[in-house]
């Protein structure tokens, strides 16, 4: 017997790591191309979920454009054939009268000057809001006038305005539904206010007329009344309409031949024509002491 014998064998200590079997399926890694599309293709769903939340909302303005030019091409048909509402018209007269003659002792010049019968245009400056009601007074006949459509936007006051004789304008774009509702109250023998300024022009002189006046005159032969107005633009602060001396003066009427499709040039010189007088009443009403209206003869001597 050997004097070393061997050692005697050591249990074996197990792995803490587990053995992964041979065959165990192997983990597939991210598509890297996958992953760098999925924050697009997120914003692209985003996208189509925000434009079709927009969608309702462009149809409705749409549908709300679609109604208001509705709205107002019943305004047009309303001045081009009935006209005004004579009771509301009447009632309405009957009550700024007395006040306008009261309240801002308005005074009237040149009244005989506007044709009692016969188509005619007023052609005036225009200083307040109060300007189509004033003038208004100079004449019994119904007078009609052009207001921008921002004002018939509430559904009553459009109505009321109408019920007036206003019919609506959209300004700076050669408005032809205005034109035409303009020529048909001519055509019947009706009386039209245009302001050829375009535009209210409160302080100061008066401002650059533009050619309408004058096309409308040639195409419709109307008589056309130069007229000015002036204290209207210091009667309203705020909400306040407060106590001013208001005055309106016409001029002698200018009639022009019908031409059928007169040029730009010739409606612009027709319309400075007219302004002209404006501009001469208009200074006569700075004046205290009363002048007559332009045109008007004086009596010959004996």
């Amino acid at each position: 017997m050997s004097a070393h014998a061997p050692a005697a064998a050591r249990p074996a200590t197990a792995d803490p790591t587990p053995a992964v079997p041979a065959t165990a399926p192997a983990v597939a890694a991210p598509d890297t191309d996958v992953a760098a599309a999925a924050p697009a293709m997120a914003a692209g769903v985003g996208l189509e979920a925000s434009a079709s939340r927009r969608r309702p909302a462009s149809g409705a303005v749409r549908a709300a454009a679609g109604s208001s030019r509705a709205a107002q091409a019943r305004l047009h048909a309303r001045a081009r054939g009935r006209g005004v509402n004579r009771v509301v018209y009447w009632i309405v007269r009957a009550v700024l009268q007395p006040f306008f003659l009261v309240y801002f002792r308005m005074q009237r010049l040149g009244r005989e000057q506007v044709p009692e019968s016969g188509p005619v245009i007023i052609a005036a400056n225009h200083r307040s809001f109060l300007d189509p009601f004033v003038i208004g007074m100079m004449t019994r006949r119904p007078v009609y006038y052009v207001a921008k459509r921002e004002l018939f936007a509430n559904r009553l006051v459009g109505w009321f305005l109408s019920s007036l004789g206003a019919f609506p304008v959209h300004r700076g774009t050669g408005d032809q539904d205005m034109l035409a509702t303009a020529r048909a109250i001519l055509n019947r023998g009706g009386v039209v206010l245009i302001f050829p300024e375009g535009t209210r022009t409160r302080p100061g002189p008066l401002g650059r007329p533009r050619r309408g006046v004058g096309r409308l005159a040639l195409e419709t032969g109307a008589a056309v009344v130069p007229v000015a107005i002036a204290g209207t633009e210091g009667v309203r602060r705020g909400w306040r309409i407060r106590p001013r001396r208001v005055r309106v003066s016409a001029a002698r009427p200018r009639r022009f031949k019908p031409i059928a499709n007169p040029s730009p040039q010739l409606a612009a010189a027709l319309t400075e024509r007219v302004w002209a007088d404006v501009q001469v009443q208009f200074a006569a009403l700075q004046r205290p002491r009363r002048l007559p209206a332009v045109g008007k003869r004086r009596p010959s001597a004996a």
